[in-house]
């Protein structure tokens, strides 16, 4: 698979490294990296990433909403979510809204590559 320019959305830092970590290990470059949704939306229009992870739980706006913004702007946007154990609900909410996949914390290399995999065999 060609190399896809990724967008990072967590709210916690070391989450955004295992992520980055994972990305650039997979062969994909991280262009962006927000601590919350609001950020996410902001930052989008400048990067345009091929692939944006986003965690759901966060301050000031939550990763569904964000979801929800970004796919207003580009229906074409790839998003996969990342949540924790026991946020089915959400996740169900978030693939209703048009994310890709969602992969579940702690986050694992050989899931990660399968989500972005099944991402872009659908494109």
């Amino acid at each position: 698979m060609e190399k896809k320019k990724i967008m990072v959305v967590d709210d916690t830092a070391f989450m955004r490294m295992v992520m980055r970590t994972i990305m650039e290990e997979l062969g994909h470059e991280v262009v962006a990296e927000a601590q919350n949704g609001a950020e996410a939306v902001n930052m989008y229009h400048f990067v345009r990433p091929d692939l944006i992870t986003m965690d759901i739980t966060m301050p000031e706006m939550d990763g569904v909403s964000a979801l929800r913004k970004i796919k207003t702007m580009d229906a074409s946007a790839k998003v996969v979510m990342c949540s924790a154990m026991g946020q089915r609900e959400m996740v169900l909410d978030a693939i209703r809204s048009g994310a890709s996949d969602f992969v579940v914390k702690p986050i694992q290399k050989e899931r990660v590559s399968e989500a972005i995999q099944k991402t872009f065999s659908r494109a």
